[in-house]
């Protein structure tokens, strides 16, 4: 199993200040075919602390990736307010809700939504370059210190070349290397094996607890969801159960 060790900086340890994240009266509804509303998410009230280790589950369907979009800024509710730290996300324009996700969000798809062609670091520095024309000194070495913590020691590669494991590792490093205050990992361990799968959950944890981030994972991992400290159970929609532990 690759070291699940997640190396630090002062530029990227500095960077994360967690806060309280508020949903109040979210819903998304969506037309049918004949075009009649469907409500898809209905979320009356969530509230999660700075630092709270989270996990969404429930069966195919029941609006956990819905719910994720809509905390990411990525998708607007029908109704409703998103608060992070006091300011409400959902209004923002498109652009604003952009550069809002690149200084507080790390971003781990279910698909990875790496590009094939580029090499592992190009992938891992991919977000900070939408930022700045050049990389800003030293990121590059942190990211190539990253990717190594997490066993990837060809940096050059292209990421088509990795295996699946590999390519998800690369993933994760992509969202942990500016230390986001939020980070938000949809299945982050699904068609993994057990080893490998217990890995990538080891360095989204430790990423997190690092920084002091709040983490929300979606999965049907039962072992990744027994790592957290919270989980919200969701049918149709609804959250049905909030498990504390």
């Amino acid at each position: 199993m690759p070291p699940t060790t997640v190396l630090e900086s002062p530029r990227t340890r500095a960077k994360t200040h967690a806060a309280p994240l508020t949903l109040d009266g979210v819903t998304v509804t969506v037309l049918e075919p004949g075009g009649t509303p469907m409500p898809i998410l209905d979320i009356p009230a969530l509230r999660i602390a700075p630092g709270e280790a989270v996990g969404i589950a429930g069966p195919s369907g029941a609006g956990k990736t819905t719910l994720l979009h809509v905390i990411a800024g990525l998708l607007m509710p029908s109704t409703g307010a998103v608060t992070w730290d006091g300011d409400t996300i959902n209004p923002r324009s498109e652009g604003a809700r952009d550069r809002w996700r690149r200084r507080h969000v790390g971003l781990v798809f279910q698909d990875f939504a790496l590009v094939p062609e580029l090499s592992v670091t190009d992938n891992i520095l991919l977000p900070a370059r939408f930022d700045a024309w050049r990389t800003p000194p030293g990121l590059a070495d942190e990211a190539a210190a990253l990717a190594q913590s997490m066993g990837l020691a060809k940096l050059t590669m292209r990421v088509a070349s990795l295996s699946r494991g590999e390519q998800q590792r690369v993933a994760v490093a992509r969202a942990l290397l500016r230390k986001p205050a939020l980070l938000l990992a949809d299945e982050p361990t699904a068609s993994l094996d057990a080893e490998n799968g217990a890995a990538v959950a080891g360095m989204l944890l430790e990423g997190a607890r690092a920084s002091g981030a709040t983490l929300i994972a979606i999965s049907h991992d039962a072992a990744l969801l027994s790592r957290l400290t919270r989980v919200l159970h969701l049918k149709a929609g609804r959250i049905v159960e909030d498990i504390q532990r």
